[in-house]
């Protein structure tokens, strides 16, 4: 179980990395990006694990990945300005 909690955590550093890497121009503060990453995948292992049981580690990591993923898609920005049209 730790060794689980500590490589979801892990998988959640390096997407964050990733994503800050990557996507830095529309990404918050990096600070945020890391625990964000980090806490996503925690929590996902924390679900995945809770819902399937003991045994399936692969399968917990995966749900760590997916729930990391998604609250790192939260923070992005868009990417240029906003257009407004003539009307408003």
């Amino acid at each position: 179980m730790i060794l689980e909690a500590l490589g979801s955590a892990v998988l959640g550093l390096v997407l964050a990395w990733a994503a800050a890497h990557r996507l830095s121009h529309r990404l918050p503060a990096r600070p945020l990006v890391y625990s964000t990453g980090i806490a996503g995948a925690l929590f996902g292992d924390f679900v995945t694990h809770t819902a399937l049981g003991p045994g399936v580690d692969w399968l917990s990591l995966l749900g760590a990945a997916a729930i990391s993923a998604a609250s790192l898609s939260l923070l992005l920005r868009p990417a240029g300005r906003i257009r407004r049209s003539a009307t408003a």
